[in-house]
C-alpha cells in the first residue's frame, strides 16, 4: 500500500489510463505528458474546484445506495478498504486509488463510484452489464492490474436517484495491452520524448506565439493548403446555403411555431423564455468608479494565432 501519492508528476494513477490510449473525452497523451513532466500545470478553476468537491460529497451517499441495493438483492456484502493506494510490484511509476474494496458473498472486488450527470446517461448500459464508458473502464482495468481481483464493481449515480450497477471482468489480454502503453508513455516522460500534439489545443500551447519565420514548403504541405481552402470555401458556400434557406422558412412561417407536410411535422420555430444576463462591466464601474480597482481584477488574454490560408 502507498502512504503518499500527492504529487501525480512521480506516478501513473488510474485517471491517466484514458488519456495514455487515446480514448479520454477530456484530455489528450500530449497533455498528460506536459503535465507529468512539469511543463503545464492546469488551472484548476473555482468551477472545477466545485464539480470535484460535489463528486467526493456524494460518495458516502452513492457507497451507502450500493450496499444497499445489494444487501436488497440478497448479497452479503462489507467494506474493507476505502480510498486505499496501491502500486505496482514490478514497475513502482503505476499506481492506483480504489474509491471502494468490498467483500461480496465472499470474494473480494474493486469498487469504483461515479457521479453523472443526466446528459451523460446515455454513455451507461443497463444495469448489471459491463457497459460502461470506455474511458471508464479504462480506468477500472488499471486498478485491477495494480490490485488483482477477478472483477471490479462500478456504481454510477446518474442524477440524483438512478442508481446503476456494473460488474467489469477482469481481462488478461486488455490488461497487457494497457500495461504495455502505459511503460511505454512513462518511458517518454523520463527520456524527455514527447508524443506528438493531438488535438487544436495542443498545438495552440505548444506553439502559441509565431517566430517570424518565413518557411519553404513542400508539395504534401503545399497540397494539404490547397485541399484546406478548397474544403473551406465548400464550408462556406454551405453555411451560406443553410442560412439562406432558414430565412426563407421563417419568412414563409411568419408568427407559426410548427411546419407540418401531410400531416407530419417537419420544422418548428418556437420561442425560448428570455434569459436574464448581468452586465459585469456596468457592476464592476457602479461598485468601483476607478479605474485602477478595477485592473486588479483583469488578466490579459494571450493574442490569438490565427491559420490563414492565402
Amino acid at each position: 500500500m502507498i502512504v503518499n501519492q500527492h504529487d501525480r508528476t512521480k506516478f501513473i494513477g488510474g485517471s491517466d489510463v484514458a488519456a495514455i490510449l487515446g480514448v479520454s473525452p477530456w484530455k489528450s497523451q500530449f497533455r498528460l505528458y506536459q503535465e507529468k513532466t512539469g511543463e503545464y500545470v492546469d488551472d484548476i478553476t473555482p468551477a472545477k474546484q466545485r464539480v470535484f468537491d460535489r463528486g467526493h460529497r456524494w460518495e458516502p451517499i452513492v457507497v451507502e445506495m450500493l450496499v444497499d441495493e445489494l444487501q436488497g438483492c440478497g448479497h452479503d456484502v462489507q467494506i474493507i478498504a476505502r480510498r486505499a493506494r496501491y502500486q505496482d510490484r514490478e514497475y513502482k511509476f503505476l499506481a492506483c486509488e480504489l474509491d471502494l474494496e468490498l467483500l461480496i458473498d465472499g470474494e473480494q472486488h474493486n469498487g469504483e463510484i461515479k457521479t453523472v450527470h443526466p446528459f451523460a446517461a446515455k454513455e451507461w448500459g443497463e444495469p448489471g452489464t459491463d457497459e460502461v464508458p470506455i474511458h471508464y473502464a479504462a480506468q477500472v482495468m488499471h486498478g485491477l492490474m495494480i490490485k488483482p481481483r477477478r472483477r471490479a464493481i462500478v456504481a454510477a449515480l446518474i442524477g440524483i436517484d438512478d442508481l446503476r450497477i456494473h460488474f467489469v471482468e477482469r481481462d488478461e489480454e486488455t490488461i497487457a495491452a494497457i500495461r504495455a502503453k502505459e511503460v511505454e508513455f512513462w518511458r517518454r516522460v523520463q527520456d524527455r520524448d514527447a508524443p506528438p500534439p493531438e488535438t487544436a489545443d495542443d498545438v495552440k500551447w505548444l506553439y502559441a506565439k509565431d517566430g517570424g519565420i518565413v518557411m519553404e514548403a513542400d508539395d504534401d504541405l503545399f497540397s494539404m493548403c490547397d485541399s484546406l481552402k478548397r474544403h473551406k470555401h465548400a464550408l462556406k458556400a454551405a453555411e451560406d446555403a443553410v442560412e439562406f434557406m432558414s430565412t426563407r422558412l421563417k419568412c414563409a412561417m411568419g408568427h407559426a411555431s410548427t411546419l407540418i407536410y401531410q400531416g407530419q411535422r417537419i420544422a418548428t420555430w418556437k420561442s425560448n423564455k428570455d434569459s436574464v444576463k448581468t452586465d459585469w462591466q456596468a457592476a464592476c464601474l457602479a461598485l468601483y468608479p476607478s479605474q485602477e480597482h478595477i485592473k486588479q481584477f483583469t488578466k490579459t488574454a494571450p493574442g490569438a494565432r490565427p491559420l490563414l490560408i492565402k
